[in-house]
């Protein structure tokens, strides 16, 4: 019997971080709102400069949503969902580009079925949609493009004096 090497691989890995005091701001969203966009016009209002979602509950009528990639064909699939669907869980980030992925769940099969991905858009209220954002409070985020990955990806910066002096974090 041959052995199996266990041996880990080394990987070296950038990391976006930083730290800040952490508010929060509770939601509810009514029937027929979307929630993505809905989300981003608060944001803005408020000037919150590092948003991501905490924790939401409730359903929608509509979602619109992007599957992982497939490699093999370079298809990213999109596909909207027209029916009642409760929200399992919603999580992301919402400034600058937000990015959002969402867990749903139906009525069918004898357990129910479960589907998520990128939330593209379209994410409309059925019933309510109850949503606490968190804010961390000395931070700034923003999404510039990343060549790796073809998509643009998470960047933190520190506002030092009130917001007025930006610098970059130091990557680890």
């Amino acid at each position: 019997m041959a052995e199996v090497e266990n041996s880990p691989t080394a990987v070296t890995t950038q990391i976006e971080h930083g730290r800040g005091v952490m508010e929060s701001h509770i939601l509810r969203l009514h029937p027929g709102q979307e929630i993505k966009s809905t989300l981003e016009q608060y944001v803005k209002e408020n000037d919150l400069k590092a948003a991501f979602i905490i924790t939401a509950v409730g359903s929608v009528t509509k979602a619109t949503l992007r599957f992982a990639h497939d490699f093999k064909t370079g298809i990213n699939e999109i596909r909207t969902f027209h029916r009642h669907l409760e929200i399992l869980s919603l999580v992301g980030t919402l400034n600058d580009g937000s990015h959002l992925h969402i867990s749903l769940s139906d009525k069918e099969g004898r357990f129910g079925n479960v589907i998520g991905g990128h939330v593209m858009g379209d994410l409309i209220v059925f019933t309510t949609c109850e949503v606490v954002i968190g804010n961390t409070v000395g931070l700034t985020v923003h999404r510039p493009f990343d060549k790796a990955t073809g998509f643009p990806e998470l960047a933190v910066v520190s506002c030092c004096d009130g917001g007025t002096k930006a610098t970059q974090i130091k990557q680890s």
